[in-house]
């Protein structure tokens, strides 16, 4: 199989949910709009998820998988996922699934004149303390990047390989992909996508991940706008 899009699953401690990942993912597979494969990120889980991921990838040829030594976070894992892409499109959700796969073939409409397309959570299903504390996050990372995104926080995003190869990560930086985007003078676009509530599994992220720590990531990012290089090469032999 000749794959055009690698979809990266970090995995933390996500056993009760990882069937459905499997059921859904794979039924996504076979009405996607590109050829698409399945990396699952391991990002040092300690429940069943290891064997669990082993096994989906035993069944299905489709499905690959990367298991971290120890557990190095969420920016960690998408930056393993860029490593290890060997396709031209690359996208990530989260194992929670509270957003749909399917919704991925509505990004991947617009990838061919953008260099990123984010989905945007439209009736978001968590609660208020969740949905303010992201909303006020989203107000001061907009104000900072000026990068003009509602929901940079949404677990559906579809970037061509080379650009996301070239993304300087650190930890946090998740929060900040289509500001780095920009910096490579790539055009970047967000797009309606559905929300649904976490069915399995607890969520990894509480007020500091989601409010304070996003802030403090934002003076990180502008030093590194400020230091960033970027060059094209007009002719080579």
């Amino acid at each position: 199989m000749s794959y055009e899009f690698t979809i990266i699953v970090p995995v933390y401690n996500e056993e009760d949910n990882l069937a459905r990942v499997e059921e859904e993912l794979l039924a996504y597979t076979k009405i996607a709009s590109k050829p698409t494969k399945i990396l699952f990120v391991n990002d040092g889980s300690k429940d069943k998820s290891q064997q669990l991921i082993e096994d989906i990838c035993t069944r299905n040829d489709a499905f690959f998988y990367i298991l971290f030594k120890e557990n190095r976070g969420l920016s960690a894992a998408i930056k393993a996922g860029f490593d290890y892409a060997d396709t031209p499109l690359v996208g990530y959700i989260d194992s929670d699934l509270q957003t749909a796969p399917s919704d991925f073939n509505l990004l991947l409409e617009h990838i061919k004149d953008y260099a990123l397309v984010t989905g945007v959570r439209a009736n978001r299903k968590d609660s208020f303390v969740k949905n303010m504390s992201s909303k006020i996050a989203n107000g001061i990372r907009r104000a900072f990047t000026k990068d003009g995104m509602d929901d940079t926080g949404c677990p559906l995003k579809v970037i061509r390989t080379d650009y996301a190869k070239r993304i300087p990560m650190f930890k946090g930086l998740h929060r900040f992909l289509p500001a780095m985007i920009l910096l490579q003078n790539g055009t970047i676009k967000q797009v309606p996508v559905q929300h649904f509530p976490r069915i399995a599994g607890q969520a990894k992220f509480g007020l500091w991940n989601r409010l304070l720590g996003p802030l403090m990531d934002c003076f990180a990012y502008l030093w590194m706008k400020k230091k960033y290089i970027n060059y094209e090469v007009a002719k080579k032999k």
